[in-house]
């Protein structure tokens, strides 16, 4: 029962970042950039939606037409994955290539029609088998809802590979950086002693040509 338990809290703790909703608020030249670890061949979908600051009601209202968002993505190699304005509320998808901390930044596309307005908006980051829009999957598919659930189960089994996969990844990355330093500790400490040795014999050196010279020896 103990070990179905941690099985179960393990399963939980994998899927549970995958998801994230949020809101935050901008200005018309303001940039914000969100960091999310992915592994490869997954696939991202960003839901947002823009609200625009209403002065009469200090409150936040729907946006016009006119007012969109340049939304940016980028692998862990710093390449872009995707880089386009869109509609003030839109749905944004990504399939990752490779593992690692993906940035997906977002700003207004207009610096002058808010006149400084602040912006509010909503974020919605989806990851892995929660970008899967399931009711359509069976829609499509004609699926009973154990064959859906079966399915659903699966998709979660594959995710939680996938990350598994990519903390494997992570550690290997690590462990490579940690023997690196190791090394260059090692490189250095090596260096200081040949120095220290260095130094020694010349002032040794220096001492008995002092000697010498004021007739000491």
């Amino acid at each position: 029962m103990f070990k179905l338990n941690c099985i179960l809290c393990g399963v939980i703790l994998c899927i549970f970042p995958f998801s994230s909703a949020l809101y935050f608020h901008i200005g018309e030249t303001e940039r914000k950039c969100f960091i999310e670890e992915i592994p490869d061949e997954t696939t991202v979908i960003v839901n947002y939606k823009v609200e625009l600051f209403d002065p009469k009601s200090g409150g936040f209202m729907p946006s016009s037409p006119g007012i969109g968002m340049h939304v940016e993505a980028r692998d862990p190699d710093d390449k872009p994955i995707l880089s386009r304005v869109y509609s003030s509320e839109g749905r944004i998808s990504f399939t990752s290539q490779t593992p690692g901390e993906h940035v997906i930044c977002l700003y207004s596309n207009s610096t002058s029609w808010f006149s400084g307005s602040q912006l509010r908006v909503h974020l919605d980051i989806q990851v892995g088998e929660h970008a899967i829009d399931y009711a359509n999957v069976a829609h499509k598919e004609k699926l009973s809802e154990i064959q859906l659930r079966v399915r659903q189960l699966l998709d979660q089994v594959e995710q939680i590979t996938k990350e598994q996969n990519y903390q494997r990844y992570r550690e290997e990355r690590f462990r490579q950086t940690s023997e690196s330093t190791n090394q260059r500790v090692l490189w250095w400490s090596v260096a200081q002693t040949c120095i220290l040795l260095v130094m020694g014999a010349w002032q040794m050196r220096h001492l008995k040509s002092f000697f010498e010279a004021k007739k000491l020896v």
